[in-house]
C-alpha cells in the first residue's frame, strides 16, 4: 500500500471524504484514518477534512473537549487555506458539540456562520443541524420548520445518511409532542434506511428512539424490548449504550420499578459527566429526579431536579428547566409542604409547560395544583385547576387519564357528589387495569400497582366513611393481588429464555461447589447477576393479552363459601379494618393499629426461628416460647376479638395484608385446631375454588431434592400412599424432569430446600439436583399441578407491593392455575417436618380437605409453620 505521501490529491480527498462518512459507525477506524492523512504534512482540502474527522471521532468517542479543540483547528486550517466551504462544515459540526456540552447560544453563532458560505447539500444537512440544536433547546415548532426545509432537499440529493438523521430527531420530537403516529412513522422508516445503508449505530438509535415513542403511547414491553435490542446492537459495536440505558430506564419508571430506574441512571449520570455530555447529563439527572420520587425519596428526588434545573438554565433550555422545576414542586408536595408559595409555582409551571408543549406534563402539574387548593381550602381555585386537569382523562396515555381521572373524582367531591367521584375513581383504574393487562410479565403488573393507588384508597376511605360494609369489599378488592389475575406471558424468543435459565442453574451450582472448596467466586457471582438481569430483561418484552377482569361478584362468593367465614383484612392510614362475610352478610369492623401488628408479627417469626433452629440453650427457648405466646395472644386478640361472635366456629378464608401475609395463621389461638385458607385475595380465592374441581392430567408428582435429610425417605414413604405417583429422587431430580411431572400434575409434592429471594422475588426458589427452579422456570408450565405441597422452610413467604400485590414461588402458582398450596412461612425442624407430611397426606388419601387436613395434623403432630393457601 503506497504511503500518504505517496497519494494523489483526488486519492487523499476520496480517503478523507470516505472517513467523514464512517465516523458515526466506526470512529476509531476514522480517527487513524485521518491520522494517516496528516501523517503527510500536506496542507490541501483532504487535510481540513481530517481535522474534521478527528473533531467527529472524538465526539462519538466521548472527548467533547478534543472535539472542540480538533474542529476549531479545522475551522482555523480551513479558513487561512481558503477552502471556505470546509470551514463552513467544521463549522457545523462545532455547533452540534457546543450544544451536547450546554453552550446553545454559541453553537447557533456556529450555525450562523457557516450558513453564510454553505450552499446546496451543505446548506440542507446544516438546516437539519439547526434543527436538532433547536429541539434540544426546548423550541420545537421551530426545529420542525427546519427539518421540513431540510429532508426534501436531503432526499434531492439522494443522502440518505442526513435523511435517516433528520427522520431520527424529528421521530423523537413528534413523540414528545405526544404525535405518536408521525413519531413511529418516521423512526420505523428511519430504522429501515439505516439497515439498508448499513448505519449501524444509527439503526441502534433508531430502534431506542422508536423504544422511547412506543412509550410514550403507554406499550411498556415493546419499548423495554426496542431498548434492550439497540443496547445489545451498541454492546456489538463496542459502545457503552447510555443514552438507551437512560430510555430504558425511563420505561422502568413508567412500570413503576423506581429502585431499579434509579440504580441505571446514577451510573448514566456519571458516565454522561464523566465524557463531558452535559446536554445529556442534565436529562438523565431529571429521569434520575423523577425515579427518586417514585422510590419513596422526595429530599433526594428534591435535589436533583434542582441540580438538573440549574443545568438547563446555564445551556438556556427553558423549556426542559420547566421539566425539572415539575419534578421539584412533586417532590416538594411529597414531602409534605402544603403552601400558596407551591400553589403558584405550580400554576406558573403548568401555564408553562403547557404553553412549551408539554400538554401531558401540564395535566400532571394542574393535578398537583389543584389538591395543594384543596389542601389549602381555596375551594374555587381548587374546581378550576381540577376541571382543567380534568379535560385530559379521553387520552392516552394510561397513567395520565388515569390522573385526570383522579382529578375530575376530586371536583365532584368539592360539589358534594360522592357517588359521583367514586365513579371517576372507578373509572381511573379501569384505565390502569386494562393498561396493567398488556404487561405480559409478573413483576411488571406487581410492581405498575403503585399508579393506582391513591385512587384505590381514595375510594375505600369514601366507603369507609359511609360505612357501607359491602363497598368496602369491593374497593379492597378493585386494587389487591391484581397481577395473579391472569397468566404471566411467555416471552416471544422462549427457547433463549430457557437457555438463560439452564446457564444459571449450572452457575449457582458451581458457586455453591467452588465456595465448599474455599475457591474464590467473584467471577460467577458477576455471571450470576448477568444471567439473573438477562433473563428478567427478556421475560418483560412479552405483551399480555389486555382486556380488563370482572369485578367481584359478592353473590358468587357467598355461594362458594356456604357455611365458612370470610376474613379480610384492610388498612388505611395505619389502621387496621376487617370485613367478614358470613352466610352472605358482609360486615364492617374496625381493628387495631397496623404498626402493632407489624411488631407483634416481626416478634412471633423470631422466636418460630429459634425455635425451630434451637438456638441457644434452655433459658433463650424458655423465653422464645414465652414470647410466642405473647405475640400470638395479643395479635389473637388485634384481629379477632372483635369478630369472634361473628365468626363462631366456622372454617375461615383469610385474606391478609402487608406482612401479614408472612403470619403462620393456626399458632394463633382463635385459628389453631381450626381449618383456615389464605388468599392474596377474596376473587383468587373465588378462581381456586371453581378451579378446584379441574381433575389433574398427570397423576401425582413425588420429588425429593437435595442436601435435605428428610427428603428421600419421606417422599418414598409416601409413594405407598400414591401407588401411580412418578417419584424422582438423586441424579433423577432435575429442573427439566421435575417440571415435566408436575405440568399438569393432579397433586405435586416437593421436598426441598426453598430460598425467598428479597432482593428479587422471582428468583425464590427450591433446590433441584442440577440447580434451582425458579419462579421464572414455574411460569414455563403449560399448568401448575392443581394441588402443590412444599415440603421446605420459608417456600410460602412472598414480597408485598402496594396494592397488596405478592411476588414469590408461592404467590406465582396461584396465577398458573393451582388451587391448592400448603407450604411453610417459617423455618419448620426436618424431622417434624417429614411426620406432619407423612399425618397431612394420610388426610389427603383418606379424602380429608386440604385446609381441615392441614389442621389436624399440626395439632396431632405439634407443628406450626405451614399455611393452606387458596380452595382448602
Amino acid at each position: 500500500m503506497p504511503h500518504a505521501a505517496e497519494w494523489t490529491t483526488n486519492e487523499r480527498l476520496a480517503r478523507a471524504e470516505s472517513a467523514i462518512e464512517r465516523v458515526v459507525d466506526d470512529p476509531g477506524w476514522a480517527r487513524e484514518a485521518a491520522y494517516r492523512l496528516l501523517t503527510a504534512h500536506v496542507s490541501d482540502e483532504a487535510a481540513t477534512v481530517a481535522r474534521r474527522v478527528l473533531g467527529l471521532a472524538a465526539k462519538e468517542l466521548g472527548d467533547l473537549a478534543g472535539a472542540v479543540r480538533h474542529l476549531r483547528a479545522a475551522v482555523r486550517f480551513a479558513e487561512r487555506a481558503g477552502f471556505a466551504r470546509r470551514a463552513g462544515e467544521a463549522r457545523m459540526s462545532l455547533a452540534v458539540v457546543l450544544a451536547d456540552l450546554g453552550r446553545t447560544e454559541a453553537a447557533l453563532a456556529e450555525a450562523d456562520r457557516a450558513a453564510a458560505v454553505l450552499t446546496g447539500q451543505d446548506a440542507a444537512r446544516l438546516t437539519a443541524q439547526r434543527g436538532l440544536i433547536l429541539q434540544r433547546l426546548g423550541r420545537a415548532e421551530e426545529a420542525l420548520s427546519c427539518y421540513r426545509r431540510a429532508l426534501p432537499a436531503l432526499r434531492r440529493y439522494r443522502d440518505t445518511l442526513w435523511e435517516t438523521r433528520v427522520l431520527l430527531h424529528r421521530g423523537t420530537l413528534y413523540a414528545y409532542q405526544g404525535a405518536h403516529q408521525a413519531a413511529e412513522a418516521d423512526l420505523t422508516k428511519c430504522i429501515e434506511l439505516a439497515r439498508q445503508a448499513g448505519l449501524d449505530l444509527l439503526y441502534s438509535f433508531a430502534l431506542n428512539n422508536l423504544g422511547f415513542a412506543k412509550l410514550r403511547r403507554g406499550d411498556i414491553p415493546t419499548a423495554l424490548a426496542l431498548c434492550d435490542e439497540s443496547i445489545r446492537v451498541q454492546a456489538k459495536l463496542g459502545m457503552p449504550a447510555v443514552p438507551p440505558r437512560c430510555d430504558r430506564a425511563d420505561a422502568l419508571i413508567a412500570a413503576g420499578l423506581g429502585q431499579e430506574a434509579r440504580e441505571t441512571l446514577t451510573e448514566v449520570v456519571a458516565e454522561f459527566e464523566r465524557d463531558g455530555f452535559a446536554i445529556y447529563a442534565a436529562e438523565a439527572r431529571l429521569t434520575l429526579a423523577q425515579a427518586a420520587l417514585l422510590d419513596e425519596d422526595p429530599a433526594a428526588a428534591r435535589e436533583a431536579a434542582q441540580r438538573a434545573y440549574a443545568e438547563f438554565t446555564r445551556q438556556r433550555r427553558h423549556a426542559w428547566a420547566r421539566l425539572a422545576r415539575k419534578t421539584e414542586i412533586a417532590a416538594r408536595w411529597a414531602l409534605g409542604e402544603r403552601s400558596r408559595a407551591l400553589l403558584r409555582d405550580a400554576v406558573r409551571v403548568a401555564d408553562q409547560l403547557a404553553a412549551a408543549g408539554w400538554p401531558d406534563d401540564a395535566l400532571q402539574t394542574r393535578l398537583l395544583a389543584g389538591r395543594v387548593a384543596l389542601e389549602l381550602g381555596l375551594k374555587p381555585r381548587a374546581r378550576t385547576l381540577l376541571a382543567a386537569a380534568a379535560a385530559g382523562r379521553r387520552r392516552a396515555p394510561a397513567q395520565l387519564r388515569a390522573a385526570a381521572w383522579h382529578a375530575e373524582a376530586l371536583r365532584r367531591l368539592l360539589d358534594a357528589d360522592r357517588a359521583g367521584a367514586s365513579r371517576a375513581l372507578r373509572a381511573g383504574l379501569r384505565v390502569l387495569e386494562e393498561n396493567a393487562a398488556i404487561l405480559g410479565a409478573t413483576d411488571l403488573r406487581a410492581h405498575s400497582a403503585v399508579f393506582g393507588e391513591e385512587l384505590a384508597t381514595l375510594g375505600l376511605r369514601l366507603a369507609l366513611e359511609e360505612g357501607r360494609a359491602r363497598e368496602v369489599l369491593r374497593w379492597s378488592e378493585r386494587w389487591r393481588a391484581g397481577a395473579l389475575r391472569q397468566r404471566p406471558v411467555r416471552p416471544p424468543e422462549d427457547s433463549r429464555l430457557a437457555e438463560d435459565l439452564a446457564a444459571l442453574r449450572q452457575v449457582v451450582s458451581r458457586i455453591a461447589e467452588e465456595g465448599l472448596a474455599g475457591h474464590d467466586t467473584t467471577r460467577l457471582r458477576a455471571e450470576r447477576l448477568r444471567l439473573e438481569r438477562a433473563i428478567c430483561n427478556r421475560s418483560r418484552h412479552a405483551r399480555g393479552p389486555g382486556g380488563r377482569a370482572a369485578e367481584l361478584d359478592l353473590g358468587a362468593l357467598a355461594e362458594a363459601l356456604g357455611d365458612r367465614a370470610l376474613v379480610e383484612l384492610l388498612r388505611l392510614d395505619e389502621r387496621l379494618h376487617a370485613v367478614t362475610m358470613v352466610d352472605g352478610r358482609v360486615r364492617l369492623f374496625t381493628l387495631g393499629e397496623y404498626a402493632e401488628t407489624l411488631r407483634e408479627t416481626e416478634s412471633l417469626r423470631f422466636s418460630l426461628n429459634r425455635l425451630a433452629r434451637r438456638h441457644g440453650g434452655e433459658p433463650l427457648l424458655a423465653a422464645a416460647r414465652l414470647a410466642l405466646r405473647y405475640a400470638a395472644g395479643r395479635l389473637d386478640e388485634i384481629l379477632f376479638a372483635p369478630l369472634r361472635s361473628t365468626l363462631g366456629d366456622r372454617e375461615l378464608v383469610v385474606v391478609p395484608t402487608g406482612a401479614l401475609h408472612a403470619l403462620p395463621w393456626t399458632v394463633l389461638p382463635t385459628c389453631a385446631g381450626r381449618p383456615v385458607a389464605v388468599a392474596p385475595s377474596a376473587r383468587t380465592w373465588l378462581a381456586t375454588v371453581r378451579g378446584a374441581s379441574r381433575p389433574g392430567t398427570a397423576g401425582v408428582a413425588l420429588v425429593a431434592g437435595p442436601g435435605l435429610e428428610h427428603a428421600e425417605p419421606e417422599v418414598r414413604d409416601l409413594a405407598h400412599r400414591y401407588r401411580e405417583a412418578r417419584l424422582l429422587a438423586g441424579q433423577d431430580a432435575t429442573v427439566q424432569a421435575v417440571s415435566t411431572a408436575i405440568d399438569g400434575a393432579d397433586l405435586a409434592h416437593i421436598a426441598a430446600h426453598g430460598h425467598f429471594r428479597a432482593d428479587n422475588p422471582l428468583f425464590s426458589c427450591l433446590d433441584l439436583v442440577d440447580g434451582p427452579l425458579t419462579v421464572y422456570d414455574m411460569e414455563r408450565l403449560e399448568q401448575a399441578p392443581r394441588r402443590l405441597v412444599l415440603s421446605a422452610c420459608d417456600s410460602a413467604l412472598s414480597a408485598v407491593r402496594p396494592g397488596d400485590e405478592l411476588m414469590g414461588l408461592a404467590s406465582a402458582v396461584f396465577a398458573l392455575g393451582t388451587s391448592t398450596l400448603v407450604a411453610s412461612v417459617t423455618p419448620v425442624p426436618d424431622d417434624e417436618t417429614r411426620r406432619l407430611m407423612t399425618d397431612l397426606h394420610d388426610r389427603l388419601v383418606g379424602g380429608t380437605p386440604p385446609a381441615r387436613a392441614l389442621a389436624e395434623a399440626q395439632q396431632a403432630v405439634g407443628v406450626d409453620g405451614f399455611v393452606c393457601f387458596g380452595a382448602g
